[in-house]
């Protein structure tokens, strides 16, 4: 009597091509599961981005309101200026109630302690601390900070502004200006334009002007991480009555 074997198996070539399909099925399943999750990590960091910004908006224009017309010539008697006027590493605005002291992003990672905004406890940048003036909020009525530009910032007195999420956001360039037509002899308000970036503090995944990301492709560029946004407005200052 004859015997017919029905446990038949796979053969090799049809095992390969299963592991294959797997493999491919897996590598597809995992590659879209870091794109949501790249995607999902940038706007997390937009979010940041718009959030932090938004709130110095606010800051600026609350509180030039609040002030008396000053001057932002960056000579004696201003109370605007860029650290160095040939290089800036950070600046000052001193506004009559408070002052707003910051260190770009640039300077953060390769300034000097002879031209960096410091804390008064700040060792050198050789040794840097792990939580550099970025940008500090100071109660400072007498514009001590932009009379002598050497101070160096309690601290204990000085609000940072710039510690949303879990991400290194730096202002990267910062500008103020008027005009003496944007004078109402009137009333005595003046207007001033403010202009700042802010974002990531990878410098080496922003443009030369620090206010964009690099393209894709380019050396250095990181488009799961980088974000950069501009944000300009236009403040009144005298329109509060003292």
């Amino acid at each position: 009597m004859n015997h017919v074997n029905k446990n038949k198996g796979f053969t090799l070539i049809e095992l390969l091509l299963a592991m294959t399909f797997i493999s491919v099925l897996l590598l597809a399943i995992a590659m879209t599961i870091l794109q949501i999750s790249n995607i999902y990590n940038r706007g997390i960091i937009v979010k940041d981005v718009s959030q932090v910004g938004r709130s110095i908006v606010t800051e600026l224009q609350t509180n030039v309101a609040a002030s008396v017309p000053f001057s932002v010539s960056q000579t004696a008697g201003s109370h605007y200026f860029q650290q160095p006027l040939a290089s800036p590493y950070g600046g000052r605005l001193c506004l009559g109630q408070y002052s707003y002291i910051w260190n770009y992003g640039s300077a953060i990672q390769v300034g000097s302690s002879s031209t960096r905004n410091l804390y008064t406890n700040e060792a050198l940048l050789i040794t840097a601390t792990s939580s550099p003036i970025r940008l500090v909020k100071v109660y400072d009525t007498s514009a001590a900070y932009c009379t002598n530009l050497a101070l160096k910032v309690d601290p204990t007195t000085a609000t940072e502004l710039l510690n949303v999420g879990d991400h290194s956001l730096a202002i990267q360039n910062f500008s103020i200006s008027t005009t003496t037509s944007a004078l109402d002899t009137l009333t005595g308000q003046q207007l001033y334009t403010i202009t700042f970036d802010v974002g990531t503090n990878d410098q080496n995944a922003l443009t030369n002007g620090r206010s964009t990301c690099k393209a894709p492709g380019t050396i250095g560029a990181d488009l799961s991480y980088c974000v950069v946004q501009n944000f300009s407005i236009v403040a009144r200052a005298g329109s509060v009555v003292q």
